[in-house]
């Protein structure tokens, strides 16, 4: 496993609106090494998520330099094309754990079976699906479908697809924000743990202050270009 599971040099990305150029984010730099956390503050708009999807690959840099687990994927050395496809892909499905604001499940399977079915595309053993239902405080709710539970019941499941894998990074976008404040603490507790034991980074994306404290660096991005 990479030490250097991040790196970022002068990463720049624009949006379109209209006839007008937005710049979302401006010569960022990030680095985190393993077992390091990174908590993204700043408001709305800020460029929060747009970071998160460039780290696994849902969004391109406009320009800079990218470099995941210690392979090049954008700048000099990076692949293009198919092979950068593919490179993102095998990231994704084994060494990479994205929690995103909506609970990204399969609506034709049971939560237990979500979980079951994303740690074997992991390479994983898919036995300890049930522990984390349970560990997470959902353990009754595994045969249950994603459309008869809750929000915040669905975001906890797709916490468990993602710990099931055991991945080198986990990037999660508002991983406890629709959650009550009990659960929110719940979860956020599994979260470090399992940093904590298997020596994997964390980048989350907050508006959570106190969440925000409990992670190692903090990177305000709504100070991007102020002096």
């Amino acid at each position: 496993m990479a030490d250097n599971l991040i790196s970022v040099t002068g990463l720049s990305k624009q949006f379109e609106s209209g006839d007008q150029h937005v710049t979302v984010l401006r010569e960022l730099s990030v680095h985190l090494g393993r077992g390091e956390s990174l908590a993204l503050t700043g408001p709305s708009g800020s460029g929060k998520s747009t970071l998160l999807n460039v780290l696994c690959g849902l969004e391109s840099p406009g320009s800079g330099r990218l470099a995941m687990l210690g392979q090049p994927l954008a700048g000099d050395g990076a692949p293009t094309g198919k092979a950068l496809e593919r490179a993102w892909c095998e990231l994704r499905q084994s060494r990479l754990g994205v929690v995103f604001q909506d609970a990204n499940l399969m609506p034709t399977l049971s939560l237990l079976d979500n979980i079951r079915l994303r740690a074997r595309l992991a390479g994983r053993d898919d036995t300890s699906a049930g522990n984390w239902l349970q560990r997470l405080g959902i353990g009754e709710l595994g045969q249950r479908y994603p459309d008869q539970v809750s929000g915040g019941q669905r975001q906890r499941a797709a916490l468990a697809m993602v710990f099931v894998t055991r991945p080198a990074l986990i990037l999660a976008d508002e991983p406890t924000g629709s959650l009550d404040r009990r659960t929110a603490e719940t979860v956020a507790d599994e979260l470090f743990e399992l940093q904590a034991r298997h020596g994997c980074g964390l980048v989350l994306a907050t508006h959570d202050a106190d969440l925000a404290a409990r992670c190692l660096h903090q990177l305000d991005l709504g100070h991007q270009g102020r002096p």
